[in-house]
């Protein structure tokens, strides 16, 4: 399988003259888990979105396997984004989402998924908050882009959702590039290969997790 990379450099975004970015650089590549860690308001999910291509920055260079990728519309084909935010309608059915988001040669592949299975028949206003980030996070996942950003995937689910989304996310990391951000730290950790933490809008690539401790992210205790 061809290892794709992608490379974000000299990032820098100001809010209201406040300095959010300053020469961020990150570069991810299929088969990677990247765990992206920080405090509120260190610039995770604005990272994110600038990446995506659905905020500007003052400044930016975002590259895919070597190319510059200019255009928002290059960038929607080589990366999937998840916010925070639900984005399939509730007055969907489960079928009709995967039909309109999946490859036809690909549906009976989504659908021997035991979890898929038994949501099949549902309409997505029944289903809950755990089921439909699952659905959320397959879908992408099984799109043809090379890169995903998930941006908060485990907020408001219970332990066993979020350890069936881990599974989910692991499985296809052998064939993604995925960056992951959320207010849980411990799962994030848990799933990722490398991680970069996000502090006073400098972007610190991380050795191994006891450097959250040094650079004051964590206490002791909490690894």
């Amino acid at each position: 399988m061809t290892n794709h990379i992608l490379e974000i450099d000299s990032i820098q975004k100001k809010f209201d003259y406040k300095l959010i970015l300053s020469d961020v650089y990150l570069k991810c590549e299929t088969n990677e888990i990247i765990g992206l860690l920080g405090r509120n308001g260190s610039g995770k999910s604005t990272l994110l979105k600038i990446i995506f291509g659905i905020l500007d920055a003052d400044f930016k260079f975002v590259r895919i396997d070597g190319v510059t990728k200019n255009k928002t519309s290059d960038l929607f084909k080589e990366i999937s984004y998840l916010s925070q935010d639900n984005f399939i309608p509730n007055s969907f059915s489960v079928k009709k989402a995967i039909h309109l988001s999946i490859e036809k040669n690909k549906t009976e592949e989504f659908f021997q998924d035991d979890f898929i299975k038994s949501l099949k028949d549902k309409k997505i206003h029944h289903l809950s908050g755990g089921e439909l980030r699952y659905l959320e996070i397959k879908l992408i996942l099984f799109n043809p882009s090379k890169f995903v950003l998930f941006d908060e995937p485990y907020n408001g689910l219970s332990p066993i959702m979020i350890d069936k989304i881990n599974q989910l996310i692991i499985e296809n990391s052998n064939k993604k590039g995925i960056i992951i951000t959320d207010h849980n730290y411990e799962n994030v950790i848990k799933i990722s290969s490398k991680l970069i933490l996000m502090k006073e809008g400098k972007a610190f690539h991380l050795k191994n997790k006891n450097e959250l401790i040094e650079k004051g992210y964590l206490r002791e205790r909490l690894i």
